[in-house]
């Protein structure tokens, strides 16, 4: 792989792959308690959860940290956005999922997601991905160079269903832009479940991972359906 990872392969016969990115100053061990808990009722579900590269944060006074891409400011979160960082990072993401493709897994019974800045990069790839994904998972995050993404989303990414999730007390990536985030999507025709949870800040609740629970097992399903022709 080319990026390093925590990876919990999956109890049972592996049929389905998450790849969950986490968000800025984290690693994927920080989401690591968060993917043993959905695999207690998905043993056929791989979770692969990758660590970003170390780089100065000019949000951080150039601190380097892990980062999927530069932040120069949260105040205004699509001015002046770091896409060659962007970029560079989803080519690493993409080598992630082409692993799985290559290693059996088709597509569609992959789910991209990610936490903040790691939704953002997973809308960023998932929206220009080639792939249908079986789903794409948006928690606290937001939709990066907007207009641009919007331009170079694929026909493949329209189908795909999109599990959005944000609180309404979020001080770091604020509410407002989720909100605008679920617009845009809605008005450009993706299918996506916008889920807001009150009092919740930048982090995570027992309701949202119930409902991201429920979105997997939608998604993903431990038994894929028979066809006949």
């Amino acid at each position: 792989m080319s990026l390093p990872s925590v990876v919990l392969k999956a109890r049972g016969p592996h049929t389905a792959s998450v790849i969950f990115i986490h968000g800025l100053g984290d690693s994927g061990h920080g989401w690591a308690p968060v993917a043993q808990m959905l695999a207690r009722t998905q043993p056929h579900v791989k979770f692969i959860l990758p660590h970003a590269p170390e780089q100065p944060v000019t949000l951080n006074g150039g601190f380097r940290m892990p980062s999927w891409y530069d932040i120069k400011s949260l105040d205004r979160i699509a001015s002046n956005e770091d896409e060659a960082g962007m970029n560079a990072s989803m080519m690493k993401i993409n080598e992630l999922i082409k692993s799985e493709i290559d290693s059996g897994i088709p597509a569609n019974r992959i789910v991209l997601g990610g936490f903040s800045q790691g939704g953002a990069m997973t809308l960023f790839t998932g929206l220009q991905s080639e792939y249908r994904f079986g789903g794409l998972v948006v928690l606290s995050g937001y939709l990066p160079i907007r207009d641009r993404i919007m331009a170079r989303s694929t026909d493949a990414s329209k189908s795909v269903p999109i599990f959005q999730a944000h609180g309404t007390a979020d001080e770091v990536v604020l509410y407002q832009y989720g909100e605008m985030t679920s617009k845009e999507l809605e008005r450009c025709k993706y299918n996506v479940d916008f889920r807001s949870y009150n009092h919740m800040g930048h982090s995570t609740c027992e309701d949202e991972l119930l409902h991201l629970q429920m979105f997997l097992k939608k998604s993903i399903p431990e038994k894929i359906a028979e066809t006949t022709n």
